[in-house]
């Protein structure tokens, strides 16, 4: 585990698992690198895998940057840029999910010298006025209650129905009760704000590298097929002219949770191909 600090003052921690290609992992809003904690032993097997927390996750410091989703993103940019020399790398492929795929798709337009392959699940390009409504709920809770209060909210809507039924069920929702409260609600409301004002569709046509495109069968949080404000993933695997596109069965929004053996085993066929 180790902390770098960038241009602008954010310090940002980050941890190397596994040996091999480089395999940065973006996680989503709230979570911090907790996102990938099933997948990342997995992916380890075949890749030398970066976890790193965004500022106010976790443990990194520091506020996103302003500029919406391309000021996150310049920050990952100058994290790759940090990192690589001692790393031995100049590229990286990228693993986003849901809020970290927005930025990874974001990062790919303005800078895509430094990734080789790109791995995106779980997201929408623009978000419907359902999804507004969804995020609505969590960020007052964020305000009014407390970062456990958004944990349960979205694990209503993260996980698909089985998932409920599995031995693990109730220790996986604490461990995210536990990853949610490492991050200020101050990060979240302004990460979820940040989403709801951000349509990356016009970026699509930008994107010339390999794209896997993975969706959970049962995601109610970002839903494959929108309504007419959004602009979902099969929209998204249609205007992308390099990608190809995944359904995993019996998985939500969560994926990388539910389904981490097969997530990762399609993610090393993919980098690997």
């Amino acid at each position: 585990m180790t902390l770098v600090t960038l241009p602008g003052g954010e310090t940002i921690w980050y941890k190397v698992t596994g040996d091999g290609a480089p395999l940065l992992h973006i996680h989503g809003s709230a979570f911090g690198h907790r996102n990938f904690e099933k997948m990342t032993p997995l992916s380890a097997r075949d890749f030398a895998v970066i976890d790193f927390d965004l500022p106010g996750y976790g443990e990194s410091t520091g506020s996103p940057r302003p500029g919406g989703m391309l000021g996150i993103a310049e920050q990952v940019f100058e994290l790759i840029e940090a990192i690589g020399p001692e790393l031995g790398f100049s590229r990286v492929s990228i693993h986003g999910t849901s809020f970290g795929a927005m930025i990874a798709l974001t990062l790919a337009a303005h800078h895509p010298e430094v990734i080789d392959r790109l791995v995106l699940s779980c997201f929408l390009a623009r978000y419907d006025n359902a999804a507004r409504m969804m995020r609505a709920t969590w960020k007052r809770a964020a305000r009014d209650s407390d970062m456990t209060a958004v944990a349960d909210l979205t694990s209503v809507a993260g996980f698909a129905r089985g998932f409920y039924d599995r031995p693990e069920a109730q220790a996986q929702l604490e461990a995210m009760r536990v990853a949610f409260s490492a991050t200020t609600a101050e990060a979240f409301i302004a990460g979820t704000e940040t989403i709801e004002k951000t349509d990356l569709s016009p970026l699509l046509p930008r994107i010339t590298m390999p794209v896997m495109l993975l969706a959970g069968a049962e995601d109610n949080m970002t839903a494959f097929d929108t309504a007419p404000s959004g602009f979902g993933l099969r929209k998204i695997s249609e205007a992308l002219s390099n990608a190809e596109l995944h359904v995993i069965p019996d998985s939500g929004h969560y994926l990388v949770i539910e389904q981490p053996e097969l997530a990762a085993e399609k993610v090393a066929g993919f980098l690997k191909r």
